[in-house]
């Protein structure tokens, strides 16, 4: 099921080209603020591009094995590690083919997702499972016309993570300082095979963060998809 996406994506790849679509990914720990800055960038491109843009995010709900991967975050279900990355694997062909894809179809469409392959690098590698085994299991996946990544400390991290929820933290929201070392392992290899990546600094406030984040879009993007100054933020 997974190798019959290549020639899917392969055919929406040809098709991205001639609208001019743009796929956008927001990438960091937990806690880095990613789901905010993912919403404040949306709202900012649909002041000119209205609902051409598209804010999604992964794991996907809606998709393939998404109900299975969530229970299994919040620790309400047990998978084996492999079998919870063969789900992430599952749930992203699903939701590039359903949502992603046909989005892109769009003349001047810009998805803009919250986390991506880059995250199945960092929080699904294990003793018996290398990074490099994960990359394998995803490499038919698009790549992103440009992944963000934002960087921030892991004491950051967790005190927003502590305002954010007084409740258990998720399967993957501790040890923060090991998935940090895993982000630069994996932004190396994705690099390596030509990924456009930009890493900014998000300890900072919403409004600093994001402004760095339309930065990053300008260095990144297209010209029909540049920030007319007016949005830009002071």
């Amino acid at each position: 099921m997974l190798y019959r996406l290549l020639a899917l994506t392969e055919i929406g790849w040809r098709q991205r080209v001639a609208n001019n679509s743009f796929f956008v990914v927001i990438e960091g720990i937990d806690g880095a603020g990613k789901t905010s800055i993912a919403r404040e960038l949306c709202n900012i491109l649909r002041q000119t591009l209205g609902e051409n843009v598209l804010l999604t995010e992964e794991p996907h709900n809606e998709s393939l094995m998404g109900a299975e991967i969530r229970s299994a975050l919040r620790r309400e279900r047990e998978l084996r590690p492999v079998e919870l990355a063969q789900a992430f694997a599952l749930n992203r062909s699903s939701h590039l083919k359903s949502v992603i894809e046909c989005h892109l179809q769009k003349k001047q469409a810009v998805v803009i997702c919250d986390r991506y392959l880059l995250s199945s690098l960092v929080y699904q590698t294990r003793d018996d499972i290398t990074m490099e085994d994960i990359y394998q299991l995803n490499r038919w996946a698009r790549s992103p016309d440009l992944t963000i990544v934002l960087n921030v400390s892991a004491h950051i991290a967790y005190q927003r993570m502590d305002e954010r929820s007084k409740s258990a933290r998720e399967l993957f929201e501790n040890d923060l300082p090991t998935r940090l070392k895993k982000y630069c392992a994996g932004i190396e290899m994705l690099r390596e095979e030509g990924q456009r990546i930009i890493e900014i600094c998000g300890d900072g406030e919403l409004s600093d963060v994001i402004h760095d984040v339309l930065g990053a879009l300008e260095e990144g993007a297209p010209p029909w998809l540049r920030i007319q100054p007016p949005l830009l933020l002071a």
